[in-house]
């Protein structure tokens, strides 16, 4: 069991072009948000559909397969583990993000942009 500790895996659709930064340091990072779709009805038996969105991150070959492959609207699957950090924004208010450290990524869907 001590494999499975913070794990995320996630199915899901992208909000919008990945944020590729190359560091000083030359390593690549990504950034992208992706929309996961929860399906299930209502009391009343009508389709109901919840939309949770979540903020990835990967770094190095991910981050470059992200770069070349990835657009808004693909249905990818990612494996990784949650990061939580705060920072201080422009007016000074303490802010805190959890983000998906993504370690795979699998493209799934059709090779089409939307």
């Amino acid at each position: 069991m001590s494999t499975l500790k913070n794990q995320v895996q996630l199915i899901g659709n992208v909000g919008q072009e990945p944020q590729v930064t190359v560091l000083d340091s030359g390593k690549k990072v990504a950034r992208i948000s992706l929309a996961t779709n929860e399906n299930f009805k209502n009391s009343k038996g009508e389709k109901q559909t919840n939309t949770d969105w979540h903020q990835l991150v990967a770094w190095g070959k991910v981050a470059s397969l992200i770069e070349e492959y990835v657009f808004t609207g693909k249905e990818i699957a990612v494996q990784g583990k949650l990061s939580s950090r705060s920072y201080e924004d422009k007016e000074g208010v303490k802010r805190y993000v959890t983000e998906v450290i993504v370690s795979e990524i699998l493209f799934l869907g059709g090779n089409q942009a939307s």
